[in-house]
């Protein structure tokens, strides 16, 4: 099953700062997605993100994992088109559901979690939450090497 996960990036220890969108592929490994200093919405992120999926592999994802808040009706919309299952509620009032759909829905939701435990791995265990750089190029690159370390010791512990 080829999958992304998808997570929006809190803003670091404080409302201002760099933020980021980080995607993890079927095997857990994250990827920035975007990153900035800018203020920007996070949903008008995924679809790149799904684009350069399908160029390292060749093909669209199954399903996207993501926040509520890439749920847009663009993203829907381009997730329906290319026969990509985004997971979260859907738009309008909610109707009947299937008990297929629910057991799907709860599935989806249970491993959207890896998103949120890399990404809480990130902080707490290889110092995400300890920049304290002056600097944007210097910050920026201290996000980058702490996804990078999370990679690096997933593919160690694989071994």
């Amino acid at each position: 099953m080829q999958e992304v996960l998808f997570s929006r990036g809190a803003d670091l220890t404080v409302e201002f700062g760099a933020k980021f969108d980080l995607s993890l592929d079927e095997n857990g490994y994250g990827r920035i997605e975007k990153i900035s200093y800018d203020a920007y919405h996070e949903s008008v992120v995924l679809i790149g993100a799904i684009e350069r999926y399908r160029e390292r592999t060749g093909h669209y994802p199954e399903r996207v994992l993501a926040n509520k808040i890439y749920c847009s009706r663009d993203n829907r919309d381009f997730c329906k088109e290319h026969g990509i299952r985004l997971s979260g509620p859907k738009h309008g009032r909610p109707g009947a559901i299937a008990k297929a759909d629910n057991k799907q829905e709860y599935q989806d939701n249970t491993d959207r979690i890896e998103v949120e435990r890399a990404f809480s791995l990130s902080k707490r265990c290889y110092g995400m939450d300890l920049i304290r750089t002056k600097l944007e190029e210097t910050t920026l690159t201290s996000i980058a090497l702490s996804v990078f370390v999370t990679n690096l010791f997933k593919i160690i512990s694989r071994h």
